[in-house]
């Protein structure tokens, strides 16, 4: 498990694009992920293309704190290029028959697993197996931090909470202040730049009635610290007089 995984989300279909379905996963994950304290870096809602899926998936693999999730074409039809073009960003060979993912089809589908469905069973070397707790066919992840579950909400959405519980369960607590400034946001950045790197930062430009505003949102693991930066941002506020009401 990484200690500051940072969580992207890539999913595949060109029918979302061209408005022939409607994502079923993004609100999921998202919602998922703020439950237990993690946060989205980026989503990605891609096309059917090959060397497009290739070029975000090694995108993605440049941050070494990266974990993924991965939505779609985990199949065996024409289409379904996940797992050729996952073995060659992760791991630059060839795919290979995973013999359990082999048995799981056999078994479920019989004479039906050929000559088609069995392809599904040809995974990146290295692959670890995801339970499929709806048809059985599995999806499978790399590295314990990049995950390939199908385009069907219904299996990947249980599949994702599965590996959630077993890798990434919950994150440290942040501690976070909230208050809206009674002033435009280009008045206040140099007591933003004056924050330390550390403190996680989030500037909302509004109203408050007809005169602009500026929410300001402040977070750290260590609430001393936090309560510090906050301390300080007020008190700038306050040489300032500028007037701001806690949320």
């Amino acid at each position: 498990m990484l200690k500051k995984p940072s969580f992207y989300s890539v999913i595949i279909g060109t029918e979302l694009l061209n408005g022939r379905r409607k994502d079923g996963h993004f609100d999921f994950l998202n919602k998922t992920l703020i439950q237990r304290g993690w946060e989205h870096k980026a989503n990605f809602i891609i096309k059917d293309d090959v060397s497009l899926l290739e070029g975000v998936y090694k995108l993605i693999q440049q941050d070494a704190n990266s974990v993924m999730f991965s939505f779609g074409g985990i199949g065996s039809t024409p289409d379904d290029f996940t797992r050729k073009v996952a073995a060659k960003a992760f791991t630059k060979q060839p795919l290979h028959r995973h013999k359990k993912a082999e048995k799981i089809i056999k078994d479920k589908l019989l004479e039906r697993a050929f000559p088609h469905p069995i392809k599904m069973a040809d995974l990146p070397v290295g692959a670890d197996l995801i339970q499929n707790p709806v048809n059985q066919m599995p999806g499978f992840q790399l590295e314990n931090r990049f995950f390939f579950v199908p385009g069907f909400p219904n299996m990947a959405h249980p599949m994702i909470e599965q590996v959630l519980n077993q890798f990434y369960p919950k994150s440290v607590k942040k501690y976070s202040c909230n208050f809206i400034v009674q002033s435009s946001e280009a008045v206040l950045i140099d007591i933003m730049e004056a924050l330390p790197k550390e403190v996680e930062l989030s500037c909302l430009p509004g109203f408050v009635g007809d005169k602009k505003s500026a929410e300001i949102f402040l977070a750290h693991v260590d609430q001393s610290f936090l309560e510090k930066w906050c301390s300080f941002f007020k008190e700038e506020l306050h040489k300032m007089g500028l007037k701001y009401k806690t949320i």
